[in-house]
Parts: C-alpha cells; sequence; structure tokens
C-alpha cells in the first residue's frame, strides 16, 4: 500500500534538524507523496528547497497563512506572489497553501480586511496559474464557500475541515475536496466528518508538526509516517478495506495535485 499526506509544514522550523530523519521514516511506512504547506515567504522559500532535496517525493505549496498576516513584512506578500508566479513551471509546486481565513484576527477589523484582501488576492492568483488550492477555514468555512465561487479555480482542497456539517453537501456537489489528519482516530467529531464526506472527496494530511494530546499520538512529534494510521481509521468508519482507502486517497492525490507516482 501506498500512502500520502497531503498537508504538512515540512519547511517550519520545528522540523529544521529533524528532516532527513522524518523523511526516512515517512519512506519506510510507504508514505510516496508529501506536499509541504508554507505560512510566509520564508517558508515557500523552505518548501521549494525541500521539493528539490526530495524530487518526486516532496512537492511545495506557496502562500501567505492568515496567522502571519500581524508581522508580515513590507512587501512580503508581493515577494511571495513573485516566487510563485517565477516557479509557475516548476513541476514541483501543486497548490498555492495553505491559504485562507480564520476566525483569530476577525474582532480586529483592520486585520479582518487584510485577511479577506490577502485570500482573495491568492485566489485570482491561483485562477490566473491555474494551480489548485489548499484552504484554512477555522471558524470561517462558511465565508470561505461563500467567497470561492467567484474564482474559477482549478481544483479545492480545505484542510482539517470540522464544521459546519450542513456545508458537506454543497462542499461535495461543488467537488471541493477535504482532507483529514490524526483527529479522525480519536475525534467523533472529525470521524462524523469522514463518515459523510465520500471517499472520491477525501484526502489524509498530518499538519504537523501541530501536535496532538490524545493517544496514541500523546507526547509525539507528528510526523508523516502517522499516515497509516489515519487510513486505517478512515477504513474504519467507512466499513470497508484499508486497501481499498488507501488506494482511493492515492488516486484522489494525484487527480487533486496533478502529479504522477510511481
Amino acid at each position: 500500500m501506498k500512502f500520502v499526506d497531503a498537508h504538512v509544514h515540512l519547511s517550519d522550523p520545528e522540523y529544521r534538524d529533524k528532516i532527513d530523519i522524518l523523511i526516512d521514516e515517512a519512506r519506510k511506512s510507504n508514505v510516496v507523496a508529501l506536499v509541504s504547506n508554507s505560512m510566509d515567504l520564508q517558508t515557500s522559500i523552505d518548501s521549494l528547497k525541500l521539493s528539490e532535496k526530495y524530487p518526486g517525493l516532496v512537492y511545495a505549496a506557496l502562500g501567505i497563512h492568515p496567522w502571519t498576516l500581524r508581522d508580515m513584512q513590507p512587501d512580503e506578500l508581493e515577494a511571495v506572489i513573485r516566487l510563485i508566479q517565477k516557479n509557475r513551471n516548476n513541476k514541483s509546486l501543486v497548490a498555492l497553501g495553505e491559504i485562507g481565513l480564520d476566525i483569530k484576527n476577525l474582532k480586529n477589523e483592520e486585520l479582518k480586511k487584510l485577511q479577506l484582501e490577502v485570500f482573495k488576492g491568492m485566489l485570482g492568483l491561483a485562477e490566473k496559474l491555474d494551480l489548485p488550492v489548499i484552504i484554512h477555514s477555522r471558524g470561517t468555512t462558511e465565508k470561505v464557500v461563500e467567497t470561492l465561487p467567484s474564482f474559477k479555480l482549478k481544483r479545492v482542497l480545505l484542510h482539517w475541515f470540522s464544521y459546519p456539517k450542513s456545508l458537506i453537501p454543497t462542499i461535495v456537489d461543488r467537488g471541493y475536496y477535504v482532507s483529514e489528519g490524526p483527529p479522525a482516530v480519536y475525534s467523533q467529531g472529525i470521524r462524523q466528518v469522514v463518515k459523510r464526506v465520500p471517499l472520491e472527496n477525501l484526502l489524509t494530511e498530518t499538519d504537523g508538526p501541530v501536535r496532538f494530546f490524545k493517544e496514541p499520538f500523546k507526547g509525539k512529534m507528528t510526523v508523516p509516517s502517522f499516515i497509516p494510521m489515519v487510513v486505517e481509521a478512515v477504513a474504519e468508519i467507512k466499513k470497508t478495506g484499508v486497501e481499498e482507502v488507501a488506494g482511493q486517497i492515492l488516486k484522489n492525490f494525484v487527480d487533486f495535485f496533478g502529479v504522477e507516482i510511481a
């Protein structure tokens, strides 16, 4: 069986001195493809470097995360846009991500406006360059889903989607994808999402290095080698075979990102 991690932050500083070990463990766990999502200019640059260091295994998603806007440097947004445009024909660049909206700063009207401006700017760039998008939507999924139809987007992935579950039919009808990670093992809320989203619309992720505080992940650094446990959880929820789930999710990954996996 082959496994994939559609959303991990390999360029996060917490991984910096552990990356070779992490990649080796991923390979030993049959994780055959990883998408390194970015947060800002530096992590976008580093994600590209990692995709060059591990060709055919690590792919890059570049963009500005809503959490980083408070500390974004002058001209940083423009620099990220230039980096994306420069690398449009780089086969390692497979998406814009992680982009989106977050409830965290929505009480600050200036940051709320900036979040929406940057998000729409990233969506417009994805439309222009015909690239998929990987979206962060904590507490803002309704606004995100309301905004997306204004752009002609190649493909949409709602990473770590959790609520509101009433939006799942709309998400599925539009052909969007949802990615879930280790919480699928223990979180009843996430397990309900997995149950309701068709397997054809699902991807697996870890979102590392974010840590999970329940067993079997408690006290451990989050790594891509967790993915087989996520697939097993999906198979249990879907009441189907692990091989069937792994195979379909691999197909979904290939279809979404447009990559070839040997």
